[in-house]
């Protein structure tokens, strides 16, 4: 048993995700041009959520309710959270100069990579939640920061180094563009995983719902390409998203949030949001 769940079921979670990612490198519609792109890229984005949802439904069927709620909210939080790496890989692709086939190439790399990234960073802090009871404050502070960062009005674009920025497109190489991929998902992780550990300390729950929001980030980049500039207020919401993650994180020795709560809170903070963004519409060039 590991975190609770059979060795069996860990195995068999990683061979699924080895096998979505090799099929979603094997589709047609990422080898070769296709009529609609973008309608092929909400199918395939539609295929990843369905895959979520059962594997939640299991979750709730094998360890309860409670598990499989805080496994949703987990998911939801990544999956918005990364909305704003998806900011950040539009502008690097344009920097870089990337044809849409090799931004599949790229992006299948990059997110392999982070797959492993994230379980390095997911198991270091549930390890360190466990050991040491006050790392909550400084999860809770960090994030805090973060979205004060956020709601000042930097958006994700800001995050991106400036010797990534520098970089020269590598003729024939992508490897200069999937290491700024790796470098800025590493960035935007130190947000997104301090936000999902304050929803749940379970290492099962963690670590599976941030590769199942990671895996389908790829299908939900070509989906959203288009229509990335009409989200023109994203980081309040994401900002005001990080600071009820941090208050909860923070005031969890005295105010016990319901998940069933927080779920709706997230959910109508991203609504707000959107609904906001659509009335606005995009944003000036």
């Amino acid at each position: 048993m590991i975190a609770g769940v059979s060795w069996v079921w860990w195995l068999g979670f990683h061979a699924v995700v080895a096998a979505l990612l090799l099929v979603d490198s094997l589709l047609p519609g990422h080898r070769r041009a296709t009529r609609y792109p973008q309608l092929f890229a909400w199918l395939t984005t539609a295929g990843f959520l369905l895959a979520a949802a059962l594997f939640a439904a299991w979750v709730g069927a094998t360890h309860g309710r409670q598990i499989a709620l805080e496994w949703i909210g987990g998911y939801a939080i990544e999956i918005s959270l990364s909305v704003d790496n998806l900011f950040v890989f539009l502008v690097l692709f344009q920097g870089f100069q990337i044809s849409q086939k090799r931004q599949h190439n790229a992006l299948l790399w990059g997110i392999a990579g982070a797959v492993i990234l994230r379980a390095v960073f997911i198991l270091a802090g549930v390890a360190l939640l466990q050991k040491f009871d006050w790392i909550t404050w400084i999860f809770g502070l960090f994030l805090l920061y973060a979205a004060f960062r956020l709601l000042r009005g930097n958006s994700a674009k800001a995050a991106i180094p400036e010797w990534i920025r520098k970089l020269q497109p590598a003729k024939g190489s992508l490897i200069p563009v999937i290491l700024a991929v790796e470098v800025t998902d590493i960035l935007f992780a130190t947000d997104s995983i301090p936000a999902v550990l304050a929803i749940s300390h379970n290492p099962f729950v963690v670590y599976t719902s941030n590769i199942a929001a990671v895996l389908g980030l790829r299908s939900l980049y070509f989906a959203l390409a288009a229509l990335l500039d009409r989200f023109r207020y994203l980081h309040y919401g994401l900002g005001a998203l990080l600071a009820f993650v941090a208050f909860k994180m923070l005031a969890a020795h005295w105010i016990d949030v319901p998940i069933t709560l927080s779920l709706a809170i997230m959910g109508a903070i991203l609504a707000v949001c959107a609904i906001i963004s659509s009335i606005a519409g995009p944003k000036p060039s």
